[in-house]
């Protein structure tokens, strides 16, 4: 143990005391000074008070790293998770759900403001992926916190821009002994005994300090308080790490196992029932009492027996393989003062360290060179023109007047000189007529020259005048503002890659502490910016009453997933265009009015859109009745032509029956009218015969 602390001192020192660490922590620190106003050496300001003129500071560098942290962190970024094999992509949506929750309980938008301030001022920033046990009841949270990047010590050698290639990375810091206790409350004995020296790495810059602003580890206040302090370490360093790679032939599982896992793995008990290997000794019975039954009736007399084995047996038998493999692991050791608090080892699957870095201008080192850097000698300059004209203003209201010696009382012309109003002052012109003497008036190109700094460090910074609303530099049309806009936003993408680089990596550091912390059933819930929520439940058994196994649902302890983050999705958007936008896609009919609506600032989204859904299927039924409606005065109509054409076609029946008696009855008369008067001609016939 002794030793372990010892090589954590050495190695502390030996990173602490490299020459470029020292020079770019100094770099930081008076970066960080002259952002915030102390941008006079003491010696220029004592110059420039002899002198009377006034050490004027119009910090331009300021509000350009403020709009610059609005504009990156105006929304809460998006991340995206997808399997690397053949998973559930449902359990890829519940990590996803679970790294943004974890955002949401770490306040992460407020941690990734100071990070984006570190890496705007001090070319860095950096956030701490963790396990907080404490939170949730105990249960435990994984958080991501903004940590202090002059707090960390890196191999100076080192070139990757994560550090990846580094052998350690220290978290260093003092605390006082009560802040130690509070952040690890399980090693109060060994706080109390740890004894530690209280010396600042904090370099000290010479900076004019009007005691306006303080620092962490500030040794003047340090020395004024009465708080005892300790030194803090957390080690993370790379080791490889033997583990035992085994895969289950009866199963087709493949599993890493740790030393002590893979003993109590070789114990694991096993059956075997006809060549089938069964790890639930129930059902490994119901199967032998079914092949026996199966085996009596097909007359067979010798049956199955139930062997009783281990895994370790199954590794002779062959039916299990094993490997035994090197890995890269991160290990964490926590060290107070001379006493060490734990050793632990990081999840398998982490492959990077839990110390995600922003870097701003990466230099292919740990000590990266920050915006402020680049613009302080434009800060400067606008500072020394703005002093100079002051002073000349001062000038031009005290003039200067040449006396001719022993033509007046100095002191008393000087009194009446001074006063305002009319005043007559008396002067004997034999020794020579009295000279005033005007400044020189500044040329304009001085006044442009100040504009022309001040635009330079915006350039520098990725912004413009008209993003921070200056009405002046911005177009008189609408569309040529909403299209500057989003031409001025491509200078700052450039520094959001930077970001989005980080978030990535941040993402995957989050998910091997996310399926190491979160193995039993929890419900998440995410309100989301448009009032809705998001539900996931992980880890959720259910019982299969057919098989009576007990599956579970979105089980994130298993599979491997890579995540990104959507690109742009932190920086602003111009609502005004991006409504008309969508407006115009739903005239067209590509989206729904809910999509429309995520866009709009309408807070009761779910309500609007909810008595929009009655509102609709009021209609809708409306519709439905007036369509029966019309569908029953058409079949009305419909009844009553064929009624209409039914009675016609009746009383031409009834007409063609009448007209067929009459033509009958006619005829009949006719037949008869025939037959007489065919009897009347053989009768004259015959008549006329005998008179003959």
């Amino acid at each position: 143990m002794e030793k372990i602390v010892q090589e954590t001192h050495e190695l502390f020192r030996k990173f602490a005391n490299n020459q470029r660490r020292q020079q770019w922590a100094y770099h930081v620190q008076e970066d960080r000074e002259f952002r915030l106003g102390k941008q006079w050496t003491q010696k220029q300001k004592e110059i420039l008070e002899d002198r009377g003129q006034a050490p004027i500071v119009v910090n331009r560098i300021h509000p350009a790293v403020e709009t610059a942290k609005a504009l990156l962190t105006y929304n809460r970024p998006s991340f995206r998770c997808s399997p690397r094999e053949d998973s559930d992509n449902k359990t890829a949506q519940a990590i996803n759900g679970l790294v943004e929750y974890c955002w949401y309980v770490s306040d992460g938008t407020s941690q990734m403001r100071q990070v984006i301030d570190n890496y705007y001022v001090g070319g860095m920033g950096a956030m701490l992926v963790y396990q907080d046990p404490m939170a949730d009841n105990g249960f435990g949270e994984v958080k991501v916190m903004c940590v202090d990047p002059l707090d960390l010590y890196f191999d100076p050698s080192c070139r990757n821009r994560f550090c990846d290639d580094s052998s350690d990375i220290i978290y260093s810091r003092l605390y006082t002994r009560e802040q130690a206790k509070k952040y690890k409350p399980m090693f109060e004995s060994k706080i109390d005994k740890a004894e530690s020296d209280n010396e600042s790495e904090r370099p000290v810059t010479n900076r004019a300090d009007d005691g306006e602003t303080s620092w962490p580890e500030e040794s003047s206040i340090m020395d004024q308080e009465d708080n005892e302090y300790i030194r803090g370490y957390d080690r993370y360093t790379m080791v490889l790490s033997k583990r035992y790679r085994v895969f289950e032939s009866f199963s087709t599982q493949e599993k890493i196992l740790k030393k002590d896992e893979y003993k109590g793995y070789l114990k694991t008990p096993a059956w075997i029932v006809d060549g089938n290997v069964f790890t639930d000794e129930q059902k490994a019975i119901q199967y032998a009492e079914a092949f026996r039954k199966q085996a009596l009736q097909q007359g067979v007399r010798e049956v199955a027996d139930i062997q009783n084995v281990t895994y370790s047996d199954l590794i002779d038998m062959g039916l299990i393989k094993v490997v035994a493999v090197k890995m890269r692991t991160i290990r964490q050791i926590s060290i107070m003062g001379d006493k060490l608090l734990y050793i632990r080892d990081l999840p398998d699957s982490l492959q990077y360290y839990p110390i995600v870095l922003f870097q701003n201008l990466h230099t292919g080192t740990p000590f990266p060179t920050s915006d402020v850097r680049l613009v302080r000698h434009l800060q400067e300059y606008i500072n020394k023109v703005r002093s100079l004209i002051i002073a000349h203003a001062a000038s031009s209201t005290s003039l200067k007047v040449l006396l001719p010696k022993g033509s007046v009382d100095k002191q008393e012309f000087e009194r009446e000189w001074a006063r305002t109003g009319g005043v007559g002052l008396e002067v004997d012109y034999d020794f020579g007529e009295p000279k005033v003497v005007a400044p020189v008036a500044l040329p304009n190109e001085l006044y442009a020259n100040e504009q022309t700094a001040k635009s330079d460090i915006d350039h520098q910074f990725g912004i413009y005048e008209m993003m921070m609303g200056n009405t002046a530099a911005a177009p008189t049309t609408y569309k040529a503002t909403v299209a500057l806009d989003e031409f001025g936003q491509r200078k700052i993408k450039g520094k959001l890659d930077d970001i989005e680089t980080g978030l990535t990596r941040l993402g995957k550091v989050m998910i091997p502490f996310i399926q190491q912390l979160y193995t039993k059933e929890k419900i998440v819930r995410l309100l989301q910016p448009n009032n809705s929520i998001s539900e996931y439940a992980i880890n959720k058994r259910l019982f299969d009453d057919k098989s009576g196994e007990i599956k579970v649902l979105n089980d994130v302890s298993r599979g491997s997933y890579d995540i990104v983050v959507v690109a742009g999705s932190t920086l602003p958007t111009n609502r005004y265009a991006q409504l008309e936008l969508y407006m115009d896609a739903y005239r067209a009919g590509l989206i729904d009015q809910q999509e429309v609506l995520k866009k709009t600032e309408v807070f009761d989204m779910e309500g609007v859109l909810q008595r929009t859904d009655m509102v609709a299927k009021l209609q809708q039924q409306v519709e439905q009745s007036l369509g029966v409606i019309k569908q029953l005065k058409g079949d009305l109509q419909t009844r009553e032509r064929e009624v209409y054409h039914a009675k016609q076609a009746k009383e031409l029946e009834k007409f063609k029956s009448d007209l067929s008696s009459t033509s009958t009855q006619a005829k009949a008369a006719t037949q008869l009218y025939e037959a007489r008067l065919k009897d009347d001609q053989k009768q004259r016939k015959a008549s006329s015969k005998e008179q003959e």
